[in-house]
């Protein structure tokens, strides 16, 4: 008999799947509590967890409970303060304040919460539950330098990490039937014959042959416990090969307004607008580009760090962000080859005569090739000229243009929902 024993020590989180099921269960208290918690925190905060708070009510069981059975005397303590019929005044509390979190409730219930913290990767998921980036199209190989290790059957060599125990064992068990077989036979075929010698008369029996019968049973014997149970022939390794992947490629272009016009308060809110936007693809995609382009008069490529944080001003020709994503996209990704996306950012001023010629851009060139036009103008006062213009293109490519207001940051959550919600249609 052969023992096999795992060792390998516990992984960690053992009670990583309960934990799920707990999340999936209070599924709605916890994403009401995170959407609390994003329009408290600053979206440049996003990184870390969140602490969330449930209603005890809402997660207690009911249990069965055995009461004391049979009749029962009691002799109550008497008191000198109390007599029948007397009214007890409430007692005093200190402020109001009671053992539960949060301020008095109108509808009689209390507010003892449990408290627990979800992980950057829980609270993140619970963010962008629902969202997606619109019309993901699978998009041919960049390169054939994309490739993934996938299992392509079995081998007699390779490293113990890649051993197949139960292939292995297999073999081994199919090598020792095979082998065992004959042997098998042919001792029983000789256990057969010396019971047969050793039944005849004593002047029958052949002392010799008997000599014989036996030297070969004992020959047969060895030769079955020589059988090893496993041998290196037995071993199976499982193989991997290089197998390129079919990718869902996407670029998405950040484009904003830094003129004169955008005060610093817009830019902050589009600041954020654009972090939530990257934390959202970071999220849900490995293959994702980020072109950031910042305009004027004049538009041009930057890096994060300067699309963010850098200092401009001046006019404003929102065509010229237009032409240089249009040449961007001529230049390294082909529509065929990516998911194209563009999220803009403005305050809506314009130059007059330019409007109409962003209109014409987005009609002729830019939408015929981009998956989705995302468009938020920044400005508590009546739309300008651009929208009116952008209006008309969300009329042709109703399905791929989207375009909405934010007034003040608290905005900024609720208008990335509705623009990257996920639509009934491309739900799998």
């Amino acid at each position: 008999m052969t023992y096999f024993i795992d060792r390998r020590p516990n992984a960690k989180h053992k009670s990583a799947v309960n934990r799920q099921r707990f999340l999936e269960r209070y599924r709605k208290h916890i994403k009401r509590s995170v959407e609390e918690s994003v329009n408290r925190r600053s979206i440049t905060d996003m990184e870390r967890g969140e602490k969330i708070s449930i209603p005890t009510k809402d997660i207690s069981e009911p249990v069965f409970q055995h009461g004391q059975g049979g009749a029962r005397s009691i002799v109550a303590p008497g008191n000198k303060e109390f007599l029948e019929g007397d009214r007890i005044q409430r007692p005093k509390g200190q402020g109001g304040q009671g053992g539960g979190q949060g301020d008095a409730s109108n509808q009689g219930e209390g507010m003892d919460e449990f408290a627990f913290t979800l992980s950057r990767e829980e609270f993140l998921e619970f963010v962008f539950d629902g969202l997606e980036l619109p019309h993901l199209q699978r998009k041919p190989l960049k390169s054939l330098d994309e490739v993934k290790m996938v299992r392509a059957g079995l081998s007699r060599d390779g490293v113990p990490a890649r051993i197949s125990i139960t292939r292995s064992m297999r073999e081994a068990y199919a090598r020792r039937i095979a082998l065992r077989a004959p042997i098998r036979r042919a001792l029983k075929a000789a256990q057969e014959a010396l019971q047969a010698e050793e039944r005849k008369d004593s002047v029958l029996r052949n002392p010799a042959r008997i000599t014989e019968l036996k030297a070969e049973i004992e020959r047969l014997e060895k030769r079955l416990e020589s059988i090893p149970f496993i041998d290196t022939y037995d071993l199976r390794y499982h193989q991997l090969s290089a197998q390129p992947q079919p990718s869902s490629q996407a670029v998405i272009f950040c484009v904003m307004d830094v003129s004169g016009s955008m005060t610093q308060n817009h830019k902050d809110i589009a600041k954020r607008f654009f972090l939530l936007l990257y934390l959202f693809l970071e999220k849900h995609y490995e293959k994702v580009e980020l072109v950031f382009v910042r305009h004027h008069t004049a538009a041009r490529e930057v890096n994060e760090e300067e699309f963010f944080y850098s200092r401009e001003t001046g006019g404003t020709i929102v065509s010229s962000a237009l032409r240089l994503v249009d040449k961007i996209i001529e230049a390294r990704y082909p529509p065929g080859k990516w998911n194209l996306y563009v999220a803009q950012a403005s305050d809506g001023d314009n130059w007059d005569d330019d409007s109409d010629v962003c209109r014409e851009l987005l009609l002729k060139k830019l939408m015929p090739q981009l998956q989705y036009f995302a468009y938020v103008e920044i400005t508590p006062h009546e739309h300008q000229s651009l929208w009116q213009e952008y209006e008309a293109v969300a009329g042709v490519f109703s399905e791929r243009f989207a375009m909405r207001q934010i007034v003040e940051a608290g905005d900024i959550y609720p208008v990335f929902r509705e623009l990257f919600k996920r639509r009934l249609s491309q739900r799998q």
